[in-house]
């Protein structure tokens, strides 16, 4: 029976109400006076239920669609204004022990190279990343005990945070490891992770344990329960997010938003990110092999649903989406985006070397530099951030979504948006991304609504100028 508040995966992602959602969106998405009544309820910017969501999702009327779009849009102007705030991944180790039908990295796969990094490797990813520009990584590994245990990944936590290359730090890692225990999850911790991130692939239990044949991914409930383990084991925020194109998205879609209310109900906080990623070209994996593949429009209304039902929560865009397709969903509700990427073991420090390609997990579609990217936002009128100030603050957690809820990160995040992207410039960028930029902090610093913080941000900048960095709200 389905039940929010259960801590068993099969009963707050119950098979029967996910169907049931499904089936109530497909029955009413031409109800256009309960079309209206959810789109009332959404415009006070308090969130949607998933069987309320699946109707707007359904919902073929094209005027009522525009509408969806258009809040969209402005709650994602509400909430996270026009702030963009850019990370990489860094893949440690390519070893695993599953047998993930849809990602090259299964333990069945022996033609691709097998890659674990030394702690000297990393170090030279991170000078590469830090060279960049980049503050923020997205730590990522295979699943296999022997080769990248839970003491490898703290041991490379440990590195990544010691490195401090000209004027570059990183200043916070998010992790995406398997799942794992709740003493492991004190672990990371302890070492400083920022969120925990583990997309759940598919919500479907049928589909799931057919798509993980072998290892210790097949176990379903183990797999659906990591999130609470690992706030159980005290970290703040966690990221949810499923690999749309292995079942259908709108038992997905109603799934992972279920996943966000359970863990609303059991710990007052949902997820503080979300993502969606599309199955890619990889290795030896064709995704024309999978049936459930959603087209650009569809993927769009999916980002824009999911912002009005939780528009509380960050959402994340990779490097597997094409720019034309990252600049549509950008407005729709979209927060956080790679730049860059390379998802590959060891890309970054040497991007000559073809070879380093042969461990990549997936085809990139956006190949462009970190600078083209900062470039391209501006251009759009985003504001780049690097801004890692409320995990260093303490506004994580229910501390960071209490401000959020409240629309009041805008305070905080906007200020600190302007001050690290100063830092790029002075840093890293191009004198044609520098000059673009220049212009837009200064269009940027007549939007801040508090005359104090204006003059400190502008007091800031001018020390940024001379060679200070790291200054936050």
């Amino acid at each position: 029976m389905y039940n929010p508040k259960s801590s068993k995966a099969e009963e707050f992602i119950d098979n029967q109400e996910v169907l049931a959602s499904v089936d109530y969106g497909e029955k009413n998405k031409n109800n256009i006076e309960l079309v209206d009544k959810i789109i009332q309820k959404a415009r006070l910017g308090k969130g949607l239920t998933h069987r309320e969501a699946a109707v707007l999702l359904a919902c073929d009327i094209e005027e009522k669609n525009k509408e969806i779009f258009e809040l969209a849009k402005k709650i994602k102007e509400d909430y996270y204004g026009n702030r963009i705030v850019l990370f990489a991944p860094l893949y440690l180790s390519n070893y695993c022990v599953n047998g993930c039908v849809y990602c090259p990295y299964h333990a069945k796969n022996t033609h691709i190279p097998r890659k674990k990094m030394t702690q000297e490797e990393i170090r030279e990813e991170v000078i590469a990343l830090q060279d960049m520009g980049h503050k923020r990584l997205a730590i990522e590994t295979g699943e296999d005990p022997v080769n990248n245990p839970i003491e490898y990944v703290l041991e490379s936590l440990k590195t990544i945070y010691s490195i401090h290359h000209k004027n570059g730090a990183i200043r916070r890692a998010n992790v995406n490891i398997a799942a794992t225990t709740v003493e492991n999850y004190r672990k990371l911790k302890e070492a400083g992770i920022g969120t925990y991130i583990l997309f759940q692939e598919t919500y479907d239990k049928e589909r799931y344990e057919k798509l993980h044949p072998t290892g210790p991914k097949h176990n379903y409930a183990y797999h659906t329960e990591a999130m609470d383990r690992a706030m159980t084991g005290g970290i703040d925020d966690v990221g949810l997010g499923v690999l749309f194109g292995l079942s259908t998205y709108k038992y997905e879609f109603s799934a992972l938003l279920m996943h966000a209310e359970h863990l609303e109900a059991v710990f007052g906080v949902g997820p503080h990110t979300i993502s969606v990623p599309r199955i890619r070209r990889a290795d030896d994996i064709d995704p024309s092999a999978f049936e459930n593949g959603i087209d650009d429009d569809m993927f769009a209304k999916i980002v824009a649903c999911i912002r009005i039902s939780v528009p509380y929560t960050g959402m994340i865009i990779s490097t597997r989406e094409s720019k034309k397709c990252r600049e549509r969903v950008l407005e729709l509700g979209v927060s956080q985006i790679s730049g860059a990427s390379k998802t590959s073991v060891g890309g970054y420090a040497h991007p000559e070397d073809e070879s380093e390609e042969d461990t990549a997990q997936f085809d990139v579609e956006d190949r462009r530099t970190l600078d083209e990217v900062i470039r391209w936002l501006m251009e759009l009128g985003y504001v780049p951030s690097f801004c890692t100030a409320c995990y260093r603050e303490g506004r994580v957690g229910d501390r960071f979504m209490e401000i959020c809820k409240d629309q009041q990160i805008h305070n905080f995040c906007h200020p600190n948006a302007i001050m690290t992207l100063k830092e790029y410039l002075e840093d890293y960028a191009s004198e044609e991304t520098k000059k673009i930029g220049e212009a837009l902090i200064q269009k940027e610093l007549q939007t801040l609504s508090n005359k104090k913080v204006e003059c400190i941000v502008e007091e800031n900048l001018e020390k940024i100028e001379k060679g200070e960095r790291d200054f936050r709200f």
